[in-house]
């Protein structure tokens, strides 16, 4: 009964908390604190959002191609390359620190030069989206091959596994969790990434579209897309959550296992 309870509370208080933060900012802005036109209330932006719906599903399903392309090949090359820094060590040693090169650069100095390069079609857009979410893959996958059990690996040296069959059956396993990790991270930055692409230019899309309200002073639509984009963030990564556990199943068995024994 009380670890019920416990879990109703833990999923209810942040429900109280982003009421809580909607009552303070709707009252703020009808008590007049702050204009409404240089802060709309969530009222008005609800009902831009109502208002304005098909437009915004419209550059929603550009935005979410980009970023279904870019997370595509971000983890193909993902996986490739930490299986080779992972197999060969000159490998890591020479392409791990061009990696964590590649996090100190900002992608909103990036952007203009890819859509100069390759123009304003999705191309820059899916480039600067596997430029985002490649990092967290890649590095998890690698932390996780390089955390499996040693043991487990000479016990299969021993039965005459080959190297194939050892990373197949002990090191992808054990990467597992951390890449799921990292694939949570990423899905968080890809429609980020997507929009900061669209700024500089393009026909469709959300970033596009803030560009154009945000052109013409409409600021309740551009929280309407900041809303929608923070929800299609938490829906991919709900979605990363239940590929986890299909994918890793013996995961939850143990937790209910873990709980089970300390409530007993």
């Amino acid at each position: 009964m009380h670890r019920k309870l416990q879990s109703i509370t833990d999923k209810l208080s942040p429900v109280f908390l982003i009421l809580i933060v909607l009552i303070v900012w709707q009252s703020v802005v009808s008590l007049g604190v702050v204009p409404n036109f240089m802060l709309p209330s969530p009222v008005q932006v609800v009902e831009a959002f109502v208002d304005d719906f098909s437009s915004l599903m419209e550059n929603a399903a550009t935005s979410l191609q980009e970023t279904f392309w870019g997370m595509l090949i971000a983890i193909t090359l993902a996986f490739g390359s930490a299986y080779l820094m992972d197999r060969f060590r000159l490998v890591k040693k020479s392409l791990y620190p061009i990696l964590i090169l590649t996090q100190t650069v900002p992608t909103v100095a990036i952007a203009p030069l890819l859509v100069l390069w390759f123009g304003y079609d999705m191309s820059p857009k899916i480039i600067l989206v596997v430029i985002s979410c490649y990092f967290p893959i890649a590095v998890g996958l690698l932390n996780g091959f390089t955390s499996a059990d040693p043991d487990v690996i000479n016990l299969m040296r021993t039965m005459g596994s080959s190297r194939w069959q050892i990373f197949c059956h002990v090191k992808m396993p054990y990467s597992l969790s951390n890449f799921f990790s990292g694939l949570r991270i990423s899905v968080s930055y890809s429609v980020i990434g997507a929009v900061v692409a669209e700024w500089l230019g393009g026909n469709s899309g959300l970033g596009v579209y803030m560009t154009r309200v945000r052109k013409s002073y409409a600021y309740d639509r551009m929280f309407a897309v900041i809303l929608l984009v923070s929800v299609i963030s938490l829906v991919l990564m709900k979605l990363v959550d239940v590929l986890q556990r299909v994918c890793m199943p013996w995961e939850q068995n143990c937790r209910e296992e873990t709980s089970e024994s300390t409530c007993q």
